[in-house]
């Protein structure tokens, strides 16, 4: 019997194998890493080999561990990070590693083309100002910086196309990661001809666009032999990590929304009309006739991830010693600190930033040192930096009629207590949080089973599968203080903005 669904979530630094039963439960579930290579400054890149090789090998080895026959799983469901630039020829070969959403080695393209086009003429098409760390103007890197690779590449791949793609032999594009590319037109999700041509990249390029839950091919021998999936299993097109995550707290109405707490952060306000503004990102949902007005920041749970390995070397061996994890201790050091952190303020612009500010010079600050400061100042000040860029993108989205209520919260970040109450405080928004790890590739396998028709709809597969585990509200005693903070967070950039764009 086929009864359960199977997820892959292809993230930055790992990918998440999750399977789940029809009511949304994990039966199994699996991770592998791969790297992130930083060539030169400015280039950020992955191999998609690698992820192929990774995803496949965790899937045998989790259906393997866990017991499951391959003839049990119904379908296959796959999201990605945004912004990828897979170049493939005609036998499939990956022609090299591609930047991936922190990259920003195209910038001075990006320049060239909104003189040339007009930034007024992109954005009314795409919905997205042309920033380097979108898919377009990598391809064109490619045209202008490695012609031996462009003239030989038959198609562009997003992350989870390529795994689609790996898969089932089938080349494919979901709507959601449509965004990425300033030649789809953010109003009809299709490929724009007349922008395609203005912008130099042929419409050839661009492989056929389908809805997330579409069925696009089945598990072919070859991937069956290194996955352990059954020949003939159903693959849909799957969608935009962000958007899959989306789907995986239960946003599918408007107005609700989804914070994101990743290796990036950000956050997700369903709507169900076209609402662009310059400072943020807007994408498709996978969830039809909708659309996801984005924050994206670079700045998440990252954060953390780079404290950790490079500063607590006496919390992981502690945390050895008494049995918990070296974040668990960071979070217990953090809260024995004063809301606002006594004054030290985080700026988490670790790779740039994205929206709202969008400058590819911003640099992570720490403000606000003397001899009084703790190790938990700056774990507590590093939680507060990501949540006034959450606050920062809340703000831009209001000024555009966005109106958010409570935020439902995902990734890694969410597992903390402190952190999301801090989120709370900070953008004085309630928070529920449904089970955050498996969230994405919960949206994923969503989309699976509606593609084989293990639900009838969008509606009925989040009420049987998506259960809040937790809520917070607001603290009003800290709001005088985060507001002063989140003042001073805003003004550092401003008076340090041109310092970092000179260094």
């Amino acid at each position: 019997m086929k009864q359960y669904l199977l997820g892959i979530d292809i993230g930055t630094s790992a990918c998440k194998i999750a399977i789940f039963n029809k009511e949304g439960q994990v039966i199994a579930n699996g991770k592998g890493e791969y790297h992130v290579y930083y060539p030169k400054p400015g280039y950020v890149e992955q191999d998609p080999e690698e992820w192929w090789e990774v995803i496949s090998k965790t899937i045998k080895k989790t259906l393997e561990q866990y017991s499951i026959r391959s003839e049990e799983i119904a379908g296959v469901g796959v999201d990605g990070q945004s912004w990828s630039a897979i170049a493939i020829d005609r036998e499939g070969n990956v022609l090299t590693r591609t930047p991936i959403w922190m990259d920003t080695r195209s910038s001075e393209i990006c320049d060239r083309l909104n003189r040339e086009i007009g930034e007024n003429a992109i954005f009314d098409m795409a919905g997205n100002s042309l920033q380097p760390s979108y898919t377009t103007a990598k391809i064109l890197w490619y045209k202008e910086h490695m012609p031996e690779v462009y003239e030989k590449t038959v198609k562009i791949l997003q992350s989870n196309s390529f795994i689609v793609y790996r898969l089932t032999d089938v080349l494919s594009q979901d709507k959601s990661q449509g965004y990425g590319l300033h030649c789809f037109d953010m109003h009809t999700g299709q490929w724009s001809e007349e922008m395609c041509r203005r912008l130099g990249i042929p419409r050839g390029l661009l492989p056929d666009i389908y809805d997330g839950h579409q069925v696009v091919g089945q598990v072919t021998e070859s991937a069956a032999r290194v996955s352990g999936l059954a020949v003939g299993t159903p693959v849909v097109a799957g969608g935009l990590d962000a958007a899959c995550g989306t789907l995986g707290v239960g946003v599918i109405h408007p107005g609700e929304t989804q914070e994101q707490g990743g290796q990036a952060g950000g956050i997700s306000i369903c709507t169900d009309a076209y609402r662009a503004d310059p400072r943020l990102i807007l994408s498709f949902h996978v969830v039809p006739n909708q659309w996801l007005l984005q924050g994206g920041t670079t700045g998440g749970g990252g954060v953390m991830r780079w404290f950790e390995r490079e500063f607590a070397d006496y919390e992981r061996e502690e945390g050895k010693r008494i049995g918990k994890s070296s974040l668990e201790l960071l979070n217990e050091i953090a809260g024995k600190v004063n809301p606002g952190s006594d004054g030290v303020v985080f700026l988490p612009y670790m790779a740039g930033e994205r929206s709202p500010i969008w400058d590819i010079h911003a640099k992570g600050v720490y403000y606000g040192l003397d001899y009084s400061k703790t190790k938990g100042h700056f774990v507590r000040a590093s939680m507060e930096g990501v949540a006034f860029s959450l606050k920062h993108n809340l703000e831009i989205a209001a000024a555009t009629g966005a109106e958010v209520k409570e935020l439902r919260a995902t990734g890694g970040s969410a597992n903390s207590l402190l952190w999301t109450q801090i989120k709370s405080d900070i953008t004085n928004k309630p928070i529920a949080v449904p089970p955050s790890d498996t969230a994405t590739a919960l949206g994923a396998v969503i989309l699976a089973g509606i593609g084989v028709g293990m639900y009838k709809d969008f509606e009925e597969a989040v009420e049987l599968t998506v259960k809040v585990c937790r809520n917070h509200t607001p603290n009003k005693e800290n709001q005088e203080v985060y507001s002063k903070r989140y003042e001073t967070y805003l003004d550092l950039y401003r008076n340090l903005k041109n310092t970092m764009k000179e260094r």
